[in-house]
């Protein structure tokens, strides 16, 4: 067989490809279900909403109790927020009470007792939300970074407890404390420390409430942070570790930034429920009080239309407490998208 020459060989590597010695087009290719380019651009067939349906019903039926609970409870009775603008008289009924327009408006802000209220909701919200909201997220920490699982699950149960006990019997107990012939009142004025009695104290009521909802709430909203932490991936903290990062920084740069989402979801939902600050817990120590230190939107509303008959007015209040839960869930959403996190929905 003859050699070839050098000049043969390079002209030869030059030249293009023979079509014969291309390899011949895939059976994908040649049905036009994929490009020439190779990328596959053809997109899952989708299925039909019967079918969806029929493959999620046990799901599906299991969604309808919380469906109809919140339609009920929650969604239905909207409509009877027509009230604010009537002057409605129960005996009439919506049809036939006379509209008035925003006259119930109006009066409302018009009302200095209104204002008063707003202005102690405001007041317990803020102290609140600087003392309390921190309290859970300080508990699901101390909870995460015990070593025992046994007293881990000890701790978890003794803290949830307060949970399911009413305000009736939290506050019974709170004035068996801290009452005038309270354990801690009597202790500290045989020793020369006259308290007086706490539960009485108006300028004291506002740390009384904040350490109520502690007791009674803290251990039940630790949960779902500590939800929250046992999804971090332990590998993190085993290589944190090994690089020699004691417990606070593996906690300052590991558990804090794993469960920032859930923590800024759950402040957005806590600004929009700020001018709610607990009906019961409220009514209960109102008189003891003072109406001044005590009246809040919730029993301004109760008090104005259950007790005194003012309907409209009271549902005007309720109605304005809602709107700006509202807008405040939604521009705290919008700031958060700006901080690059993802907030309550997008």
């Amino acid at each position: 067989m003859r050699s070839r020459s050098p000049a043969e060989v390079k002209v030869m590597a030059s030249a293009p490809a023979s079509p014969r010695l291309a390899s011949p087009p895939s059976d994908a290719i040649r049905a036009g279900t994929t490009p020439p380019d190779g990328r596959n651009r053809s997109h899952p067939k989708r299925t039909s909403l019967r079918r969806r349906f029929r493959r999620d019903r046990t799901l599906l039926l299991l969604c309808v109790p919380g469906i109809l609970y919140f339609a009920v409870f929650f969604y239905v009775p909207l409509a009877g927020n027509v009230i604010a603008f009537q002057d409605y008289q129960p005996y009439l009924g919506f049809q036939q009470s006379p509209f008035v327009g925003w006259t119930n408006f109006t009066a409302l802000l018009e009302e200095p007792e209104f204002w008063s209220a707003v202005w102690n909701t405001l007041e317990i919200s803020a102290v609140q939300l600087f003392l309390y909201f921190p309290a859970p997220i300080a508990l699901a920490l101390f909870l995460n970074s015990l070593i025992s699982s046994k007293v881990r699950r000890l701790m978890q149960t003794v803290v949830y407890l307060p949970h399911f006990l009413s305000w009736v019997v939290v506050v019974g107990m709170f004035q068996q404390v801290f009452g005038g012939a309270g354990t801690v009142s009597s202790y500290l004025n045989e020793h020369g420390v006259h308290v007086g009695n706490i539960m009485n104290n108006p300028d004291t009521f506002i740390l009384l409430l904040t350490s109520q909802s502690i007791w009674k709430d803290a251990g039940w909203g630790a949960i779902i942070f500590l939800a929250a932490m046992a999804s971090i991936d332990n590998s993190l903290y085993e290589s944190a570790a090994m690089d020699g990062a004691g417990r606070l920084r593996r906690m300052w740069h590991i558990t804090l930034p794993g469960i920032r989402p859930v923590l800024i979801m759950l402040l957005i939902l806590r600004l929009g429920d700020i001018l709610s600050v607990g009906f019961e817990q409220m009514l209960l120590q109102r008189d003891a009080v003072g109406k001044e230190a005590a009246e809040v939107l919730d029993t301004y509303v109760y008090f104005h239309g259950v007790v005194d008959g003012d309907w409209g007015m009271s549902t005007a209040a309720g109605l304005m407490k809602g709107v700006i839960g509202f807008i405040l869930i939604v521009l705290a959403n919008k700031l958060a998208h700006r901080l690059g996190e993802q907030g309550v929905y997008r």
